[in-house]
C-alpha cells in the first residue's frame, strides 16, 4: 500500500519468486519468477489492491505445484484463456445457425424455415448467447418447459430434439462435449395418442356399395378404389407419379 511510484518501475520482493512490480503510472502487478525446463519464466498474477497479498501467495503455491508437476503455469494460463475465448465465441446460436446451413440443403424450404423459426422463437431468446459446451441439462428443460406450459407439447418434443441435433453437431466438431437432451428422457409431457377412425370388417360391404354409388368426382371414387387395393397412405397416392 505505501510502495510509492517512481521514474522507474522497480520490485518489492515477498519470496518464492513472488514480487511486487511498481510501474511510473503508480499501477503495481503481481508477478512470479520461476524456472521450468531449464529456462526462466514470468507468470503475471494480477494487479494489486484487486488481488491482494495473500491471493497472490495462494497462486504462488498453486503455481509451484503445476511446477513440481513439470507443467508450465504460463503455458496453462494461456490455454485456459483460449478455451473460454473459443466458448463465448461459440455460442448455442451460432452453432445452431450453423448446423442449419448444412442440413438445409437436404430439407424443403419450408422445413427449413420452420426449424429456424422455432430456434428464433422459442431457444435464442434464452440460451441463443450462452457457450454451448457450457449449457447443462437443467437449463435446457426450463426452456423447453416454457414451451410446454403454453400447451404446445409437440414443439416442445421437436424443441429438444433439434437441439439434440445442435449439440452433437458441436461435439463432432470439437465445440463441446456433452449432449445434455439426452439428459432430458422422461422428462417432458407427452401427448395421449388418439387413432384415427377406421372401418370394421362388417362395415366393408357397405362401404364398397356406397362407393360404387359415389356420384361425385370420379377421380375421387378411383382414389378411394386404388387405396383398398394398394394399402398406401393417402398422400402416397395423391403424390405417386405415373
Amino acid at each position: 500500500k505505501s510502495a510509492e511510484k517512481r521514474e522507474k518501475p522497480y520490485k518489492l520482493s515477498d519470496g518464492g519468486g513472488l514480487y511486487l512490480e511498481v510501474m511510473p503510472s503508480g499501477s503495481k502487478y503481481w508477478r512470479l519468477k520461476y524456472r521450468i525446463n531449464g529456462k526462466e519464466k514470468r507468470l503475471a498474477i494480477g494487479v494489486f489492491p484487486q488481488v491482494g497479498l495473500a491471493d497472490a501467495r495462494e497462486e504462488r503455491e498453486k503455481a509451484k505445484k503445476l511446477i513440481a508437476e513439470n507443467t508450465d503455469p504460463s503455458e496453462l494460463k494461456k490455454l485456459e484463456k483460449l478455451t473460454k475465448q473459443v466458448s463465448a465465441e461459440n455460442t448455442f446460436e451460432e452453432v445452431a445457425r450453423e448446423w442449419h446451413e448444412k442440413q438445409a440443403d437436404g430439407w424443403t424450404e419450408k422445413y427449413a424455415k420452420t426449424v429456424m423459426t422455432r430456434f428464433e422463437s422459442d431457444i435464442f431468446p434464452k440460451i441463443g448467447n450462452r457457450p454451448i459446451s457450457e449449457i447443462t441439462a437443467l437449463e435446457l428443460l426450463s426452456v423447453i418447459r416454457i414451451i410446454e406450459k403454453r400447451g404446445a407439447i409437440d414443439v416442445a418434443g421437436r424443441a429438444k430434439q433439434t437441439s439434440g441435433q445442435v449439440f452433437r453437431y458441436a461435439i463432432a466438431t470439437g465445440r463441446a462435449t456433452n449432449d445434455p437432451s439426452k439428459d432430458l428422457k422422461g422428462a417432458l409431457k407427452t401427448r395421449k395418442v388418439k387413432s384415427h377412425a377406421y372401418l370394421k370388417e362388417k362395415d366393408l360391404p357397405e362401404y364398397l356399395r356406397k362407393l360404387g354409388e359415389y356420384d361425385g368426382d370420379k377421380l375421387t371414387r378411383y382414389a378411394l378404389t386404388l387405396l383398398l387395393l394398394t394399402f398406401v397412405r393417402s398422400g402416397e397416392l395423391r403424390g405417386a407419379r405415373w
